[in-house]
């Protein structure tokens, strides 16, 4: 099975497509899978765009209403998580995910799926201390401080994840998880953004509620964007029970931009391998189920919302029993595949009516989606924004009515401590190249994954953007590449065959093109403090160098390039001294 991940969209579907298609045409493989990890910009018109937390003259349609109109169809099976730069209004429709237009899924506040027997999961947004404890507040018309605030992760939906069980395939959040940078070439992180080196020897750089997600989970692999830069880590955990060690593939990319590191494409097992079939998506039962025991849990009130902990008379541990999974299966009808029932709630932009007037446009109204309101019903569950407009709460579970609320002193260890922003870029470019796409070839010995020393080797050869066909490109002879790396002088294109199983992975650093100035903010967070006696709110209540394993999959990298003008601006334009996005 072949999967492709981008790192930060940013609307650039039609770019995204057209890499993934001409690799396909060139090496004979077929992408099952494109997973972007957040900004995404599913904007569907003038309405959205205004709902999106950046500067007016840099708002843009991009490519996205075209896919909701019906105009194209994603080529492949796409599923996102939102990032800080979102039309979040068209995505609070879908806090427990949705499709947003044929084919393209997104995961929702946070989400776990299954596709062709892999387990992907994703937590929606970035962290900031002082909204991670609230509840789901914001609506449509957003001030400026709620048009930010309503994509800040909430303690909620980490809850939830950290009560799910077993094994985990593959994980995505928008922001890097906190120390992961310890894991990796930090040093050529830090020469390269060297605006992050005071915060990474602070260990204070991503997301502290992503780190301990990571070391909960510890899934096989780990996606990242936000920072605009490509990063590969190693990160080790020890079993305490069995002594065993095992390892998660953490892999950050760059936004979609000329000459720069924004797609991968990796080869896993699947159930589904060899079938023949079409990919589907599916609910994964587990989450399912622990949607619907943690209820009672939802806020949508600003107030300070803790989740119960150890000490608590109510039920703190909601990882489900194999009889609770039974029930919502049987809830579900028995059938977990994920219904194709996308329905626009809003007219896509028409190009015939000429480029609004951003200045005069006014934010929608909320609107409530019929995907959401179905699973709802089939679960039982609350959906926050139909709570916002009054609706009235569906009944809480017996055991939380039961016993009084008491406050998780666990769940503080994120906020209590005072959390350092990072210097995040906010670059936007526009740079003229050669209209050049670029294949990575990535190989690394068969050391241990534990090694911190390795081998390895890449090819860079270039890939015309234009309907010239494969064979005319071919005939290019590869370009340099970066001197710390040995390469073998080679014609055409370096991109092994897909093998049926067996195959290795490598996701090898690499120098990205840093033609584009950037710039950053810096700044300070205070986090909410609490008295020991106050109470949860309910709505009622208003390394060095990493090696890696090659033995399950093997990884190849495109860069695109394209012809643009470039310029830069920083991030004080867009964002208030108390904001921390990238």
């Amino acid at each position: 099975m072949h999967i492709a991940v981008e790192g930060c969209s940013h609307g650039e579907l039609d770019t995204i497509y057209n890499a993934i298609g001409r690799l396909e045409e060139i090496h004979g493989f077929k992408v099952d899978l494109l997973l972007c990890c957040g900004d995404f910009q599913s904007v569907r018109n003038e309405f959205d765009l205004k709902c999106m937390a950046c500067p007016m003259k840099y708002m843009s349609m991009h490519d996205f209403y075209r896919y909701h109109s019906g105009e194209k169809k994603a080529p492949v099976l796409t599923i996102f998580i939102g990032g800080n730069h979102e039309a979040s209004n068209y995505l609070q429709e879908f806090p427990y995910g949705g499709w947003v237009a044929p084919n393209i899924y997104y995961l929702g506040y946070a989400g776990v799926v299954s596709v062709g027997g892999l387990r992907i999961g994703g937590l929606s947004g970035i962290y900031k201390g002082p909204d991670y404890l609230k509840g789901h507040f914001e609506k449509s018309p957003y001030t400026e401080d709620s048009k930010r605030s309503v994509y800040h992760v909430r303690n909620l939906e980490v809850f939830r994840l950290k009560q799910l069980s077993g094994s985990h395939d593959i994980f995505m959040s928008h922001d890097w998880p906190r120390g992961v940078y310890h894991h990796g070439p930090k040093e050529r992180l830090m020469k390269m953004k060297q605006h992050f080196r005071s915060e990474i020897q602070n260990s204070a750089l991503g997301s502290r509620a992503a780190e301990d997600l990571l070391k909960k989970l510890r899934p096989k692999y780990w996606f990242s964007g936000h920072l605009h830069v490509k990063f590969p880590a190693l990160v080790h955990h020890m079993d305490e029970s069995s002594g065993k060690t095992k390892a998660t593939k953490f892999l950050a990319l760059d936004k979609c931009l000329p000459r720069r590191e924004f797609l991968q494409i990796l080869e896993m097992e699947s159930s589904k391998d060899g079938s023949g079939q079409p990919v589907e998506l599916s609910y994964d039962a587990e989450w399912l189920t622990i949607l619907r025991l943690t209820n009672h849990l939802l806020s949508v009130t600003p107030n300070t919302v803790y989740m119960p902990g150890h000490g608590s008379l109510e039920r703190y541990q909601f990882t489900p029993t194999q009889e609770e999974i039974e029930e919502t299966v049987q809830l579900m009808n028995s059938d977990l595949k994920i219904p194709t029932n996308f329905m626009a709630t809003a007219e896509s932009y028409n190009e015939n009516r000429g480029k609004p007037r951003m200045e005069t446009v006014q934010m929608p109204p909320p609107r409530l989606n019929p995907q959401t309101t179905l699973l709802c019903e089939l679960l039982s569950i609350d959906d926050p924004m139909a709570l916002l407009l009054g609706h009235k709460r569906k009944s809480l579970s017996p055991k939380a009515e039961r016993f009084p609320i008491r406050v998780n002193d666990s769940e503080l260890n994120i906020t209590l401590d005072t959390s350092k922003l990072s210097h995040t870029p906010d670059e936007v470019d526009v740079s003229d190249d050669d209209n050049t796409d670029f294949i990575m070839e990535m190989k690394l010995s068969e050391d241990s994954p534990t090694k911190p020393e390795g081998s390895f080797e890449f090819i860079l050869s270039p890939i015309r953007r234009n309907s010239s066909s494969s064979s005319e490109s071919s005939q290019i002879q590869p370009v340099a590449s970066s001197p710390v790396h040995s390469v073998e002088p080679r014609t055409g294109l370096v991109l092994s065959q897909p093998k049926a199983s067996g195959s290795g992975i490598g996701l090898s650093p690499s120098l990205c093109d840093s033609s584009s100035a950037s710039s950053s903010l810096s700044e300070s967070e205070g986090s909410p403090h609490r008295s020991p006696q106050t109470k949860r709110t309910c709505d009622d209540q208003e390394t060095p160098q990493p090696q890696f394993d090659t033995s399950s999959s093997s990884i190849r990298e495109v860069t695109s390039n394209k012809s643009m003008k470039k310029f830069k601006r920083r991030n004080q334009s867009i964002y208030s001294s108390t904001e921390e996005d990238a």
